[in-house]
């Protein structure tokens, strides 16, 4: 991933250590990083005192002050990590964002138009809304990929081996073309396929030849494997097979169904979320 910018979104709690190997694979390939410190505050809460005409409006005693509080701890992170990037002598910034929930998405949505992957810190898993909200931003609100499971993983971003899990669609061509700096550098690509229909309008008549001539003429070498689902959900046969191939990336298209459908009755992106055995890069 030479030459390239990448977002990390990182949570309150995170220290300028959990940047480290991440820093270290920066400087070595010219990587610019643009580090956000996310802080979640909860809704104002303001009270109507009175009714009608002669009503006002009042926040209760001491909320500013937690706010201020909250700002000032995050700031001090901030100077923290942007001075451990530049002892590290790696090309970076750090911003500081404090806000509710949707302020947040927008933050990120906005910061993935002008990167090349967004990066989503594990620290942040430790709020399940605040973590979904900022993935679904990142894949439906940007043009850029997103990786998760890659900061303590110096291979997610230089791979020996990958594991593409392939399905024909534009959200898993898009995770390819996203992921190509990488997959140039791996020894070796699976293209994966589960239970593939082999008709032209589905995965072609030869399922997977096609992404696997793309991948050749990029010089990756690529081996092309067609699995059966064996009644297992298809999210956890994706990690049980790239775990076989000792895969250090998976690469996927992200909700070729509808979100609501996969928060209601789960799906293989929700799968690939959840888990963290894995480093993972998505795109929708």
């Amino acid at each position: 991933m030479q030459n390239a910018t990448l977002t990390v979104i990182l949570g309150e709690t995170a220290q300028p250590t959990d940047l480290e190997t991440l820093s270290q694979t920066a400087l070595e390939n010219n990587i610019h990083l643009i580090v956000l410190l996310l802080c979640k505050l909860p809704p104002i809460p303001v009270y109507s005192v009175g009714i009608g005409e002669f009503s006002t409006y009042s926040l209760p005693e001491g909320w500013q002050v937690d706010v201020d509080q909250a700002n000032a701890a995050l700031e001090g992170q901030r100077v923290k990590i942007s001075q451990y990037l530049v002892d590290q002598g790696a090309s970076a910034e750090v911003r500081a964002i404090c806000g509710e929930a949707p302020g947040l998405q927008t933050a990120v949505a906005r910061a993935g138009l002008t990167c090349d992957t967004i990066i989503i810190g594990n620290d942040l898993r430790s709020d399940d809304r605040l973590f979904n909200d900022i993935v679904h931003a990142a894949l439906f609100e940007s043009s850029a990929a997103v990786m998760l499971n890659t900061l303590n993983t110096a291979e997610a971003l230089h791979p020996k081996s990958a594991f593409v899990a392939w399905k024909a669609g534009i959200p898993a061509a898009r995770a390819v073309r996203a992921a190509l700096p990488v997959l140039r550098t791996a020894q070796d690509v699976t293209v994966a396929l589960f239970d593939p229909i082999s008709t032209s309008s589905q995965d072609g008549e030869n399922p997977g030849s096609d992404v696997a001539a793309w991948l050749n003429h990029q010089g990756c070498t690529v081996a092309v494997q067609q699995y059966p689902d064996g009644g297992q959900e298809i999210g956890t046969g994706i990690i049980k097979r790239a775990k076989e191939t000792a895969a250090d990336l998976i690469v996927m298209g992200a909700y070729d169904h509808s979100r609501l459908r996969e928060m209601v009755f789960g799906g293989t992106t929700r799968t690939l979320v959840e888990q963290r055995d894995l480093p993972v890069i998505l795109c929708h």
